[in-house]
């Protein structure tokens, strides 16, 4: 089978470790040829270029900047990567028929794209939804319900739905919402995909769990609370940080790891306040979070209260990944938090309120950490496992 992969994610090899290079990595293995298109930023001076390396093909195209840039060239830049895309794969991959078009949100602007290859190739086509917008900015108050701009998005996402032939959703409530908001979709064409990895084992020793956290200045004593990833709005970080100040539990110690646009907020932040019970690192590269993590006690997922779109963050299987129990402090509308609660990994916390974090705290540390341990294997492997998203994709294609 011909795959190809179009992604705002900057891919350079499919031997990196990530939730679209661990499935990607699933086709080729299988014997299937992968081709893989990938914006390379402007402010990178990289022209667009196609290279074939470890046993699948790269089409890297030159974009404007759409990561950590302004709103403005932001949203330019996600208008015209449909063009730039569609332009070089003319250019590049005139030659090759495909008979998959596999996709993710976002963005929603790849339509054309897509259609190209459904026309020339009698390509199937499969979204991974990993992203529900427009309504996602309109929760977060970054574009006006019913504005001009908003109707656009909406146009743009409900031709995305229509032109793909499968729909493969993170979570049963993201199907619900889906179906629920797009009644014109047939419930056959949407179906449970979650985000799945190929996980790696790693067994340390409590002798080399202390070193790590000597490493990077941590207690050794404490049970460290660990909140690893992106840093930006959607993840409710003035309430992860009002938990830090109103944990008063002698045993807990909280680290927060990552980046984005919230950043430098929490650093100003934590050089104001000097908070004893806590300490903030920059983003770590994959191995060295890794390997950290497995020195933590509890995983935390934090998402901003005002969401009404079910999100279901990939950090997830991180934690699952490492065996951390986790506390998941979200909006009611995701059920990431049932799923964490129902399956023993943890606790769920509403979002904004601190009576409840503090009593899931309470109850997660006084609980048996061990067998929650053993629950977050179980669960990964019998939910979020690789092998799974690639079978349900690649039986459309037999059944084709």
């Amino acid at each position: 089978m011909n795959i190809i992969f179009l992604t705002l994610v900057e891919i350079n090899s499919i031997e990196e470790r990530g939730i679209y290079q661990d499935l990607l990595r699933k086709f080729r293995n299988e014997g299937h040829k992968v081709t893989i298109v990938t914006p390379v930023e402007r402010r990178k001076r990289i022209a667009t270029n196609f290279q074939e390396k470890e046993g699948v093909s790269i089409l890297q195209v030159k974009t404007f900047n759409i990561q950590k840039t302004n709103v403005f060239e932001k949203g330019i830049g996600t208008l015209a990567i449909e063009y730039q895309y569609l332009s070089a794969i003319k250019k590049y991959l005139k030659d090759t028929e495909f008979d998959l078009v596999l996709y993710s949100t976002p963005p929603i602007t790849f339509v054309k794209v897509i259609e190209f290859f459904k026309n020339r190739d009698n390509a199937y086509s499969y979204l991974l939804l990993k992203d529900i917008f427009p309504q996602n900015a309109v929760d977060m108050k970054m574009i006006k319900r019913g504005g001009f701009i908003h109707k656009q998005f909406l146009k743009k996402e409900k031709k995305l739905y229509q032109i793909s032939d499968t729909i493969g959703c993170m979570s049963p409530a993201n199907v619900d919402f889906v179906l629920n908001h797009n009644p014109e979709i047939s419930p056959i064409k949407v179906e449970v995909n979650p985000n799945s990895i190929d996980p790696i084992a790693i067994d340390f020793s409590d002798n080399e769990k202390f070193n790590i956290r000597s490493k990077y200045d941590l207690p050794t004593d404490k049970k460290i609370l660990v909140y690893g990833g992106n840093l930006g709005k959607p993840q409710g970080i003035d309430f992860l940080l009002e938990t830090i100040i109103e944990t008063k539990l002698e045993e807990v110690f909280f680290l927060i790891v990552g980046d984005g646009i919230e950043y430098s907020k929490i650093k100003t932040w934590f050089e104001n306040i000097q908070p004893k019970n806590a300490k903030l690192l920059r983003k770590l590269p994959k191995e060295d979070y890794d390997k950290l993590l497995i020195a933590c006690d509890v995983g935390m997922i934090f998402l901003d209260k005002d969401f009404t779109i079910p999100n279901f963050p990939s950090r997830l299987l991180s934690y699952l990944e490492m065996k951390l129990p986790i506390i998941a402090a979200t909006d009611p509308n995701t059920d990431i938090g049932v799923v964490i609660e129902n399956n023993g990994c943890g606790y769920k916390v509403k979002a904004g309120n601190q009576l409840d974090m503090q009593s899931k705290l309470n109850l997660l540390l006084n609980d048996n950490l061990e067998q929650m341990k053993s629950n977050c294997e179980k669960l990964l492997f019998n939910e979020y496992y690789v092998d799974i998203s690639y079978k349900l994709i690649a039986e459309k294609l037999i059944d084709k």
